[in-house]
């Protein structure tokens, strides 16, 4: 259940509204359909609201204008024939923090993607050039890191968030999520990805490797977990 809450943004940013989980104002629309609404300001951030690994999501995804949005929208009806969701971009830090188990659940260290090298002019997102633009300036001036200057209370707070998030979509075993950090301190849960990318120099193993694990050992925890869950399912069977 948990890979079909997440997989729909728009639902699972209700559900994070029901738990309390701040998320930014939304709003989703499929072929001038609007289906959900909030009082959402410009600038805003259109993306597909079911594609994942930032698929449809470029700069220029961020629009600051009524004509901006409505092409930016056809575009990806054309493209990806997809309803699309319109979310208030949020300015500040892109966070990810890994959630791992599940009796309790454990958010590990908080990881960074510093985006404040970006070409000049550029909305500071995590967007396809950035995630796979290789040789590109947007892909060489971002780097992942451990989250840096975070006070012990608020990287406390993030990982509660984290943890509370995951458990309102229900994922379990392990996750990644996605938040973003305002220079007042505020911060916004984007989405809950349940099958994050596990490469060794991703976000989730660097958040690994910093709680202690090396990648071998989270590949064998994770796989743990699984068979954990299902041997207790059979039993009860």
């Amino acid at each position: 259940s948990g890979l079909h809450l997440a997989q729909d943004k728009a639902v699972a940013k209700r559900l994070f509204a029901f738990h309390g989980v701040r998320t930014p104002r939304f709003a989703a629309v499929y072929q001038g359909r609007l289906q959900w609404a909030h009082d959402i300001h410009f600038p805003v951030i259109v993306k597909p609201k079911r594609e994942d690994g930032s698929i449809g999501i470029e700069f220029s995804a961020v629009v600051g204008s009524i004509k901006e949005l409505m092409e930016r929208i056809d575009a990806l009806h054309a493209d990806l024939n997809s309803p699309v969701l319109i979310e208030e971009y949020i300015e500040g830090r892109e966070l990810y923090v890994a959630v791992l188990g599940n009796d309790p659940p454990l958010a590990l260290p908080v990881v960074e993607l510093d985006l404040s090298d970006l070409p000049k002019g550029t909305p500071r997102i995590a967007g396809t050039e950035v995630k796979w633009g290789r040789g590109t300036a947007a892909y060489r001036k971002t780097k992942l890191r451990i989250a840096q200057d975070l006070s012990e209370s608020l990287a406390t707070e993030i990982q509660a968030t984290a943890v509370k998030a995951c458990q309102a979509l229900e994922v379990r075993d392990y996750a990644r999520v996605d938040m973003r950090l305002t220079s007042e301190g505020e911060h916004f849960t984007l989405e809950v990805n349940p099958n994050p990318w596990l490469h060794s120099s991703a976000e989730f193993a660097l958040a690994a490797k910093a709680s202690g694990r090396d990648h071998g050992d989270l590949i064998m925890e994770i796989v743990d977990l699984a068979l954990a869950r299902c041997r207790g399912g059979i039993a009860r069977a």
